[in-house]
This record gives structure tokens, C-alpha cells and sequence, in this order.
């Protein structure tokens, strides 16, 4: 093989390696469409972006946490609580079985506001002892996570809702969840996920603070040498993190209508599959919010398309495993080739 072939070669593979997420994706939509034909129909696009809705905003502080170079367990967790504190505060008057029994009627601007601030509190907590205390963000973050779960049962049990489901969501908030923008066919929660998706890139790729992430999560000590304040940009997208897992509680609460203690069970897995699979690396300073929104639908499509086909959720699982274990490696071939 002569040398401009041998060139050509490497080309094709470097292209393929860097567009493997979006080759597997137009792949799996076309399996699944030649097994069911249906599958190609705005209906099912716009299921699969409603269920994954509130996922691409719980990816969005994993995607800010790993390209600082750390991890976030306790998201699914946090996400949870907000949506319970959200359902706890927004039912309505005539609901039998009330949260708070003597409480008027509220705005939804507290409810909102409430969840987004214990979830940013949590949020604060975790980057603060990260950064100040140098432990690692795995035991933390693991720590916080039994945490909020804690907190969420021991207000999931407040009489005299004794830890039973909360419904009863008023019209105002579950419209968020399950509205649409009229004339357009396009619900509300789409609309809100995207436009955060679009706030976290401009801020990832136009602000100094996230291009104070990509060096923090490239080489915190070349961070310091170059006068960045390593501690207050960690703080700063744990934080932001929270707050985005607040914004997730709440709409996922406007989406179902109502809350339990086991809302959030393994988001943060979801989350982090979805942003590795998505081109962002474990090992920090590379990764683009659109990657992250590909490797959501990524996973989005196979538990929507598999179970459309009619596949066994156990088999869906080990797919989703080989996929993250390939994705993993991917990024590892990946960060050889650019040292």
C-alpha cells in the first residue's frame, strides 16, 4: 500500500472514530425502521423527545461536572427530591389528600423556586467540599446522594402524607409537562429542554467559565499556574449542576403530574452513559454540549425503539452496557491518538 493510500486510510478511520456516535445512531433508527416501518413518524420523534425531556437537562450539569474532570452519583437523587418538594407545594385546593392541609393556594413561582433551591444548596455543598477539602468527587458526590435520599424520606413521610403518593399537581404546572405550544404540536417541556441545552452551550463554548471548565478538567495544576481559581470554578459547576437537577425535578413532576420518594433512581447513570456516549470524556477537559444531546438520543431511541419492536428490557440493558463500553473506549483510542 503506497503512502497516499496508507493517508487515506487514516483519514476514513479518524472520521469514522469521531462520527461513531452519529453513524450508530442513523444505524439503529435504520434497524429498527426496517422492522417496523411506523417507527419513522413525527409521533414517535416527539415521544421520544418528551420522555427524555427532563434527561437532557439532568446531562447537562453531568456534562459541565465531567469536563471539569470530576463525577455526580448523587444527581438521580437530587432530581428526585425537587420533584417531591415541587408536588408537595404546588396540588391543588381541591385535592382530599393535601401535602399541607391548611396552606393556601400558592403561585407556582414558589414551588419552582424551592426546588431549585435545596438542589443548589446540595449543589454547593458538593463542589465546596471537592474543592476545599481535596476529596475525591466519587465519595462525595456518593455521600450526597444517601444524603438526599435520606432527606427525601424523611419528608416523603411528613404526616399525614405518611409516605404515600402525592397527586393532585394543579393545571398550571403540569401544562409545563404536558402542554403544547399552540399551533406548533410541540410540547412545553421540549421546548424548555432545548432552550436550557442552548444556554449550557453558549455558556460551555462562548464564556470564559466554560472555557475555565475545559482547563480546570484538562490540567487543574496548568489551571493554577495560568491564574485560574480551580476551587471557585468547581464550586461554581457543582453548583450550576444542582440547579439544573432542580429544573429537572420540577418538570419531571410536571410531566407525570405527581411524585413518589423513588423518583430519580439511577438518573445519574443515565446521565453519565449518555454524556460518555456523547463524546464527553471521564477524564475531563473535552466534550461538547451537542455530543451530549446525540448520546441522550442515543439512549433514548433504544429503550423507545427496542420496546417498540418488542424486545425484552433485560436484553435492552446489555445493549446499553456493550454501547457504554464501547463509547468508553472509543474515548480512550481517542485521547491516546491526540497525546
Amino acid at each position: 500500500m503506497d503512502l497516499t493510500a496508507s493517508k487515506g486510510l487514516n483519514k476514513v478511520r479518524r472520521w469514522i472514530s469521531d462520527k461513531v456516535i452519529i453513524l450508530a445512531l442513523l444505524m439503529l433508527i435504520v434497524i429498527i425502521s426496517i422492522i417496523n416501518p411506523r417507527f419513522l413518524s413525527l409521533q414517535v420523534l416527539r415521544d421520544v423527545a418528551l420522555q427524555n425531556s427532563t434527561r437532557l437537562i439532568i446531562a447537562c450539569g453531568m456534562a459541565f461536572i465531567l469536563i471539569s474532570g470530576g463525577v455526580d452519583l448523587s444527581a438521580g437523587r437530587i432530581v428526585g427530591l425537587a420533584a417531591v418538594i415541587t408536588a408537595s407545594l404546588g396540588q391543588t385546593m381541591e385535592y382530599a389528600r393535601r401535602f399541607y392541609p391548611e396552606m393556601g393556594n400558592i403561585p407556582i413561582i414558589v414551588p419552582f423556586f424551592a426546588a431549585i433551591a435545596i438542589t443548589s444548596i446540595l449543589g454547593l455543598f458538593n463542589g465546596f467540599v471537592i474543592a476545599k477539602f481535596k476529596i475525591v468527587p466519587f465519595i462525595v458526590t456518593l455521600g450526597t446522594q444517601v444524603m438526599a435520599w435520606g432527606i427525601n424520606l424523611l419528608y416523603f413521610d411528613i404526616p399525614p402524607n405518611k409516605s404515600q403518593p402525592i397527586g393532585g399537581i394543579k393545571g398550571s404546572i403540569t401544562w409545563l409537562g404536558s402542554g403544547i405550544i399552540p399551533g406548533t404540536g410541540i410540547p412545553v417541556i421540549i421546548v424548555i429542554a432545548l432552550a436550557i441545552c442552548a444556554i449550557c452551550w453558549f455558556v460551555l463554548a462562548k464564556l470564559r467559565f466554560g472555557r475555565n471548565v475545559y482547563a480546570v478538567g484538562g490540567n487543574q495544576e496548568s489551571a493554577m499556574v495560568s491564574g485560574i481559581r480551580v476551587d471557585l470554578n468547581l464550586i461554581g459547576v457543582y453548583m450550576l449542576a444542582g440547579t439544573l437537577y432542580g429544573i429537572a425535578g420540577f418538570l419531571e413532576c410536571c410531566r407525570t403530574g405527581g411524585a413518589t420518594s423513588a423518583y430519580g433512581l439511577n438518573y445519574e447513570f443515565d446521565a453519565i452513559s449518555a454524556c460518555v456516549v456523547g463524546g464527553v470524556s471521564n477524564t475531563g477537559g473535552i466534550g461538547t454540549i451537542p455530543g451530549m444531546i446525540l448520546g441522550v438520543l442515543v439512549f433514548g431511541i433504544i429503550n423507545y425503539g427496542l420496546t417498540f419492536i418488542g424486545v425484552n428490557p433485560y436484553w435492552q440493558n446489555i445493549i446499553k452496557g456493550l454501547i457504554i463500553i464501547a463509547a468508553v473506549g472509543f474515548d480512550i483510542r481517542k485521547n491516546i491518538r491526540r497525546k
